[in-house]
């Protein structure tokens, strides 16, 4: 295969991927906003970071501020520079492919063959250009995909669970949260962006009822509230890795294997009883990461034989 036809496939590998991801991209979908109720891309860094100075001011020790506030302002500059980066590179991907595979094309039909040196370098900038914006994009996208939790705008996101829609099981004689972080991380309860295509934050109708079964059987191990507490053992597990019965003052859940979370986050605001929206949402983030990857992997093939075309015009 000659250098000019891996230039042009080049090109329109970038082109054909980049047309896919404008098309599912969270961001310009509109599919993360709509589950954040928030403008991704006119969100007030500048007052998360103002709250962090206030709080530090006010004497707050370095876990507060880790788990708080300074999660909030970088949960915000990752979704912002998501933003800004989805369509920067996007838009700069789609006219990197299709400039770079027009000018390809004429050279294949042996048109305009004196200004191949010329594509060749227009090809290498091109080439570096998109993958510095491509792989910048990816980074912010595998960023707020792995490490920003599920929320709105208002703090309120998806309970975490397990595939038994459980958050706590017996540990020998004391039961353990499962997701517990840090007796600090109050969202360590919330499901990530990246939880949200298992099968326990979506429809799955075997799974309910066999949840609906287990809660019947033992109803005393559902969301037990301990004594002194309005939250939920949700709540009670940010703060706490273990707990007995004893604890929270609650000695039916002595018998429990599991302690499951409440029914009606299940049925109603944490879980569409007929929906797929939040697996619809991480599909779209791990496809667009790995779809940019690929991109980037073709604008270094743009670069690389952009750079021989120019050094050799005469092989195309």
């Amino acid at each position: 295969m000659g250098k000019g036809l891996i230039f042009f496939c080049c090109s329109c590998f970038i082109l054909v991927l980049t047309i896919v991801n404008l098309s599912i991209g969270p961001i310009i979908n509109g599919s993360l906003g709509k589950m954040t109720q928030e403008n991704i891309g006119t969100l007030n860094c500048e007052l998360c970071k103002d709250n962090w100075d206030t709080v530090d001011k006010q004497g707050a020790d370095d876990d507060t501020i880790k788990y708080g506030v300074k999660y909030l302002y970088d949960a915000c500059i990752r979704k912002k520079g998501m933003h800004d980066m989805e369509y920067t590179a996007f838009i700069f991907d789609i006219v990197i492919g299709f400039v770079c595979g027009l000018i390809g094309l004429l050279h294949l039909f042996d048109l305009k063959k004196d200004f191949v040196s010329n594509t060749g370098l227009i090809g290498l900038i091109c080439g570096i250009v998109g993958f510095a914006l491509t792989f910048v994009y990816v980074i912010f996208n595998g960023l707020v995909y792995t490490t920003v939790y599920a929320l709105d705008e208002n703090l309120n996101g998806i309970i975490k669970r397990d595939g038994d829609y459980a958050i706590a099981e017996k540990d020998g004689d004391k039961f353990k949260c499962l997701y517990f972080d840090h007796e600090k991380n109050y969202f360590s309860k919330y499901a990530k962006i990246s939880d949200l295509g298992k099968k326990q934050y979506n429809y799955d109708k075997d799974g309910i009822e066999d949840y609906l079964k287990a809660v019947t059987a033992h109803s005393g191990c559902v969301d037990p509230v301990p004594v002194g507490s309005t939250g939920s053992i949700a709540d009670w597990c940010t703060g706490h890795e273990t707990f007995t019965s004893t604890e929270i003052g609650n000695s039916n859940i002595a018998s429990c294997d599991l302690i499951y979370i409440q029914s009606t986050l299940i049925v109603s605001n944490n879980l569409p009883a007929e929906g797929i929206e939040n697996k619809d949402l991480s599909d779209r983030f791990l496809t667009t990461l790995i779809l940019s990857l690929i991109v980037c992997l073709a604008n270094i093939g743009l670069a690389l034989f952009g750079f021989l075309l120019f050094r050799t015009p005469g092989d195309f």
